[in-house]
């Protein structure tokens, strides 16, 4: 059965905490998205409202409207909100409901697991309907510690760090890794949030879900896992938080857990405080670097750019002065495409340099 999806994002279309649904409008995966719930833009294009394209997906006012506007009945819910606090508000949780009467399956993104609420689940059976609690970990038994495996492997592994929260890694890294596919390259692409897992990740897990001693060895085993299996010329880690950030350790935790031998770094340059944390600066490109580099004993080879807030002419000017004053290679990928990053990522890896009928360009 086709998976047409409705997703909500109520109040947070586009901004941080809509992330999971910017992210799905931008590449669905596995579902073909009919709608968005978030009223204060109901009316608009949803491409067009995110990226100034239009793709015909409208934003609705509510899921009676969403249902109706969809060209296919939808048959799944998504929850696209990602908040600071995690936890369903009561009126989520209506819709929710409301949605499950309406015959649709929950993919749910949040810590809070709705397949451990008796109430959900009870009224899920009723519906003849599935919950899916996209961060829930499989059984504690079943989790592995770091064994060192990840030092064997001899392909390249890069990871897209960031400065903060929300700043575009997983979607740098996405379309980097498909940048590279139509270079003819194989790659193994390793999702380490619920948006990825959602668009169909086939590698990695939510690595919030647990603790990190856990995390390690989970993204250990989700990297052994996909080089055993592809055979990748090349492996792509999403990357999360940022290794600076005061309240999140998942940065850490994918430096000791995937090893990667060179690093793409994401920012926003219009950002002057942390996203969900007002009270603090940005760190600097510069410190950022330096910490990563430092404490992962890797390399940073390109900065990429999250053009929120920036005219084109800014973008411009910024990519020109960070060039000049990193000497790395620096692009928005959105804006401008890969070629940039991906020109620098094959150069820096002689093994990507030797595979036959793939040229630089």
């Amino acid at each position: 059965m086709k998976k047409y999806a409705i997703i909500y994002c109520e109040n947070q279309f586009g901004s941080m905490d809509g992330k999971t649904a910017n992210g799905l409008i931008r590449n669905s995966g596995m579902y073909e998205i009919t709608a968005v719930i978030d009223s204060t833009k109901a009316g608009q294009d949803s491409g067009e409202f995110l990226d100034q394209k239009r793709n015909g997906i409208p934003i609705c006012r509510n899921l009676q409207d969403a249902i109706a506007s969809s060209k296919a009945k939808p048959n799944y819910f998504i929850l696209g909100i990602a908040p600071a606090n995690a936890f369903l508000q009561k009126e989520e949780r209506e819709v929710i409901i409301q949605a499950m009467e309406a015959g649709m399956n929950i993919i749910n993104p949040l810590q809070e697991f709705l397949t451990d609420d008796e109430e959900m689940m009870r009224i899920a059976k009723r519906c003849g309907v599935e919950i899916r609690d996209v961060r829930k970990p499989r059984p504690k038994k079943e989790w592995t510690l770091f064994t060192g495996r990840i030092l064997d492997i001899k392909t390249p592994i890069i990871a897209v760090l960031g400065t903060d929260g929300a700043c575009g890694k997983r979607t740098t890294a996405m379309i980097i890794d498909k940048g590279l596919q139509e270079r003819g390259y194989r790659t193994a692409f390793i999702a380490t949030g619920q948006t990825g897992l959602i668009q169909g990740a086939s590698y990695g897990f939510a690595m919030d879900a647990f603790p990190l001693q856990y995390m390690i060895g989970e993204l250990e085993r989700e990297i052994v896992r996909a080089n055993e299996t592809e055979q990748p010329d090349i492996i792509i880690v999403e990357g999360q938080g940022a290794l600076s950030h005061p309240a999140y350790v998942s940065s850490c935790g994918i430096l000791k857990g995937a090893r990667p031998k060179a690093v793409i770094l994401q920012h926003p340059p219009k950002r002057k405080v942390l996203g969900d944390f007002p009270f603090m600066k940005m760190p600097t490109v510069e410190s950022e670097i330096d910490l990563i580099e430092h404490f992962g004993q890797t390399k940073v080879i390109a900065i990429t750019l999250n053009h929120e807030g920036m005219s084109d002419y800014e973008l411009q000017r910024t990519i020109a002065e960070y060039e000049r004053k990193f000497y790395l290679p620096v692009t928005d990928v959105l804006k401008m495409g890969p070629d940039k990053v991906i020109n620098r990522i094959i150069e820096y890896f002689p093994s990507l340099q030797e595979k036959s009928g793939v040229a630089i360009g």
